[in-house]
This record gives structure tokens, sequence and C-alpha cells, in this order.
């Protein structure tokens, strides 16, 4: 891992107003970040894989955060946190391998298309969140998911977003989400809730596995300032998610990624 000292603080201190700004719209979205803590990485010189890899050290830190406000709301769903972690941590290994066996070329423009993909996405989470406020206008009866949890693909699900998280560090959300309205029926904001739960130790469990193979590919400083920055802005999403519509959130974040997605294919063919 990279040596800590003053000059290297110094040098990435303008990271942490980014994870603070990240982790307030990570917390609104569900999301952990890593679109846009990959790019902010790379800006600043890290190589594709080792922006990768230090994105999920940021990505961790802030979903802490976050995860502890929704505790703190009784809002934390163990088992479905457990049902969603564990087959993720099996499929990691494999986004892991993918990234390191990419080319930088091809590693950037992936993510870039994971960029645009997200676009869609959250388009798609906003329309299920407005199905789900008119079915709750006309008194529709409330899903009993939690009561009648379909496991098998609650696992599917996390199979999916570990192998995000190793791939592109990301934390995963940003699947785990949609599919988890689409497919369990799960109310928009539980689900959220949820996501961030399981993104810690997805996360976590992605850094290990990055260690294993290179330690170099950590960035330790960059790393803790993003996520420093998040703990303070997740805290703060995750304590206005409740009562905030992410309906103006969502467009500039539409905006962000399309800019994002440009920059990363740029950054592709001059490595």
């Amino acid at each position: 891992m990279t040596q800590v000292s003053v000059s290297s603080i110094l040098n990435v201190l303008h990271l942490f107003p980014i994870g603070i700004v990240v982790g307030i719209i990570s917390a609104i979205l569900g999301i952990g970040g890593g679109l846009l803590y990959v790019p902010a990485l790379a800006a600043i010189g890290a190589s594709p894989i080792q922006s990768v890899a230090t994105s999920l050290v940021a990505i961790s830190l802030g979903a802490i955060s976050g995860t502890i406000q929704n505790w703190k709301m009784n809002a934390f769903k163990i088992e479905t946190v457990s049902l969603l972690t564990f087959p993720a941590m099996l499929t990691t290994e494999i986004g892991v391998g993918i990234a390191n066996a990419l080319p930088s070329k091809w590693l950037l423009l992936s993510f870039a298309g994971l960029q645009i993909a997200a676009i869609w996405l959250i388009n798609l989470k906003n329309k299920l969140q407005k199905v789900e406020k008119k079915a709750a206008e006309i008194e529709l009866p409330q899903s009993t998911v939690n009561s009648t949890m379909p496991i098998l693909k609650t696992q599917g699900i996390g199979l999916i977003a570990g192998v995000l998280s190793g791939l592109f560090g990301v934390g995963g959300g940003i699947v785990m989400v949609p599919l988890q309205v689409l497919v369990l029926k799960m109310p928009i904001k539980e689900a959220i809730q949820t996501s961030y739960g399981a993104i810690v130790l997805i996360s976590l469990w992605a850094v290990s596995r990055y260690i294993i193979v290179d330690s170099t590919n950590i960035l330790i400083i960059p790393g803790l300032m993003l996520g420093l920055g998040s703990l303070f802005g997740a805290n703060l999403g995750a304590r206005q998610l409740p009562k905030l519509s992410d309906n103006l959130v969502r467009i500039l974040f539409t905006f962000l990624l399309i800019f994002l997605a440009s920059y990363m294919s740029f950054k592709a063919f001059v490595v």
C-alpha cells in the first residue's frame, strides 16, 4: 500500500468535499458512490485498477455511516441484508478477476457503459417510486415480502451485485434497489435502506480480495479522504431520505453521469 505522508494528504485534500457530496447523493439514491468515486480517482492520476479498488474503501466508510443511521431509525433489515451479502461474496471474486485481466482501456470503457446503464436504472427506480406512491393513495394492500421472503430471488440479486462490486468498484446498490422493488415487490425506501446495509459488507469483502491480488491497488489516503467525506454526507442523506423527493437530484445526477461517462471514455483512449 502507499506510504502515508503530510504531502500526500495535502495533495488529495480536495477529495474530502467531493466525498461529502457523493455521500449525500448516494444515501438519497441508494447507491454506494462508486459511479462518482472512480472518475474522481482517475482524475487525480490513479490507474484504472487503482481507481476501482480504492473506490471500494470510500464506499465502505460512507455506507457504514448511512447504515448506522438507518439502524437507529429501526430501518435495518438484517435478514434481507444477509441474504443479499453472502451470495455476493461468492461472485465478488469473479468481478475482481475480470477487472485484473481486462486491459485498462476496456475497463474504463466498460465503466462508462455502466454509468450510462445507471441512468436507465435510476429512472426505472423513480418510475417504481411513483407507482408505489399511487398504490398507497388508492390504499392497495401493502407488500408482505418481509414475511414471505423469496430467498432464492434475493440471493440471485446478491450474486449480480457481487460481480459488479468486484469488477467496477461499486457497492452494487445501483442494481440491488430496482431489482428488490421489481422482483421482491419491496417498498422503494426499504429497498434503499436494505441496499445500504448490504453495500457495507460487499465492499469490505471486495477490498480484501483486491488486497490479496495486489495491495498496491489500494490507495489509502485518497480512499480515506473520499470515505471520510462520505461519512458526513451519507449521514445527512440518510436522515433526509424519509422526507425528501429525489427528483431534482435524479435529474442532475443523470446529466452528471453522462458527463462522467464521456470523461471515462476519453480517458480510455489516452491511458
